[in-house]
């Protein structure tokens, strides 16, 4: 959902490499470090401020 909602406040027509590259960081980003582990190493969707956190970073 925050690769599109960040395409869409952006007025993009396309989708980049750098784009999907950005969101993937921000993705990772959101993880810290207290909550990475084997079976916990992508938030949720649902988590708090994914959505919000990915469509900053494809803007």
């Amino acid at each position: 959902p925050g690769v599109f909602r960040g395409l869409l406040d952006a007025h993009s027509k396309t989708v980049t490499d750098e784009m999907l590259l950005a969101a993937a960081r921000a993705l990772a980003d959101t993880v810290t470090d207290e909550e990475l582990n084997p079976a916990y190493i992508m938030p949720s969707v649902f988590h708090p401020g994914v959505s919000e956190t990915v469509a900053a970073a494809v803007r």
